[in-house]
């Protein structure tokens, strides 16, 4: 199933997180939007992050950058948000009965927060940072965040737009991908659930081209990952990316995945063909 969007209207997903009744939330980076789409193609926008003051210039992008999503199992949502600016750069939460997004977390306005992932039980939440290369950690309550990974292997190409990127929690370690060398890494989560600490990483996979989220096929090792400019979704298995969807499939610039039980969402921003973003579902690849 393709549900088609506007992109006169800002409408190009930047991140996306599946809920139960088979609908999908994503951010809207352009119009910094959090959008419900119901499964027969049905676009509610659930809220809008405040604007950054004119002159405000967000790193790497330039303009404010509404970015990862998570969901929690009451239906809380969280994104990220970068502006380049210290009173809106952060994680903010939007209540599963709607309201009032509110920052819970602040983050430097000098860097990139883009991706996000969830550790319901441990309560913890990590964030890329696709400009300076770091992984931070906060808890889900809010509150302060502390640098978790500052390992090389997130940073930038010293020619390229973004290191850290997508990022999961999944059987016991954190793993993130890196845009611009076209590798996943594998961070061990160690210490107690409360102060878990980053472990010494693991390459997992290279050679993927410029790749942005990632998601698992099931309880294995086995993931999808977006490849962002080749517009196109990989199956790696054993550190070997295979490409399983392409644009011969409707995908524009494919940037987040998720899955509920056999079916993978794909948001497609079309960020560089400029044309035809859509949320796409299909069968998970095995």
């Amino acid at each position: 199933m393709t549900v088609r969007l506007s992109i006169d209207s800002g409408q190009q997903p930047e991140g996306i997180v599946a809920e139960p009744d088979g609908s999908v939330v994503v951010t809207f980076a352009p119009t910094r939007q959090i959008a419900r789409i119901s499964p027969s193609g049905e676009v509610r926008i659930l809220a809008t992050l405040p604007a950054p003051p004119p002159l405000a210039e967000t790193p790497a992008v330039g303009e404010p950058y509404l970015g990862g999503i998570v969901r929690d199992g009451k239906g809380t949502l969280y994104v990220t948000y970068a502006t380049g600016t210290a009173e809106l750069t952060g994680i903010w939460r939007l209540a599963a009965d709607g309201g009032v997004p509110r920052r819970i977390v602040a983050l430097p306005a000098d860097g990139l927060p883009n991706g996000l992932a969830l550790d319901a039980r441990a309560r913890q939440l990590y964030i890329t940072d696709s400009f300076t290369g770091r992984v931070w950690r906060a808890p889900s309550a809010g509150g302060a965040a502390a640098v978790w990974s500052a390992d090389p292997g997130l940073a930038r190409h010293p020619e390229g737009f973004a290191g850290a990127n997508g990022i999961r929690v999944h059987a016991g370690a954190v793993w993130v991908t890196n845009h611009d060398r076209g590798t996943v890494l594998r961070f061990p989560v160690q210490g107690p659930p409360s102060a878990p600490v980053a472990g010494r990483p693991e390459q997992v996979a290279d050679g993927l081209g410029e790749i942005d989220d990632l998601v698992f096929t099931g309880d294995g090792d086995t993931f999808l990952v977006a490849g962002v400019t080749d517009s196109r979704v990989l199956l790696v298995r054993g550190g070997e990316g295979v490409p399983v969807l392409n644009e011969k499939d409707g995908l524009q610039n494919p940037t987040a995945l998720d899955r509920s039980g056999g079916t993978v969402h794909i948001a497609g921003s079309a960020q560089y063909t400029l044309t035809d973003p859509q949320v796409l579902s299909a069968a998970v690849p095995r």
